[in-house]
């Protein structure tokens, strides 16, 4: 990769990281009636497809399997979600959603395409189908991701770097690393 290249790839690389950052913590941020937003998805997904166990919601979501149990111990504290055991695995623990549950999501109906259209109205036609191909092709080089970074570190370990000189002023980069 030319250095002119490297330098695009690298403010890309910021910025997406950025993005990434940002958008969980506003996300994080939003809560409607005392139920923050990951709250709610988990709310519509039983509403959609109706009593989930708990690892399922955090596969469907991606959330962790820590994650969805606080979230689901909120819901339920509040009233919007109960969990049950279902009588054919007594093992197994679902959620459900209770009619609180229901009626704020009646309520708020229209948020979740309020936020859509805040974050990606503005768009052309386009400029959306540009986005849709450039993050699945970032989805698909997510597949394994981690396995190949962590073999790339193993190669790059046993690979003999030489001293830097202690005169040479290194060139600045102005990106954080990982």
């Amino acid at each position: 990769m030319e250095n002119n290249d490297r330098a695009l790839v690298e403010v890309v690389d910021s910025l997406f990281r950025t993005l990434v950052r940002r958008f969980v913590k506003e996300r994080d941020k939003v809560s409607i009636e005392g139920v923050s937003l990951p709250g709610m998805l988990i709310l519509n997904s039983v509403l959609r497809d109706g009593e989930k166990r708990l690892g399922e919601l955090a596969e469907q979501l991606d959330f962790t399997s820590g994650a969805v149990t606080a979230l689901c111990d909120k819901l339920e504290a509040g009233g919007y979600a109960i969990r049950k055991r279902p009588p054919e695995d007594r093992r197994s623990v679902v959620l459900d959603i209770t009619d609180k549950g229901k009626e704020l999501l009646e309520r708020t109906r229209g948020t979740g395409s309020y936020m859509i259209d805040t974050l990606f109205g503005s768009f052309t036609e386009e400029e959306l189908e540009a986005q849709k191909s450039f993050y699945s092709t970032l989805i698909e080089r997510l597949g394994g991701f981690a396995e190949e970074v962590a073999r790339h570190a193993e190669e790059e370990a046993v690979v003999v770097v030489p001293p830097k000189r202690p005169n040479r002023q290194a060139k600045k980069n102005p990106f954080i690393s990982y």
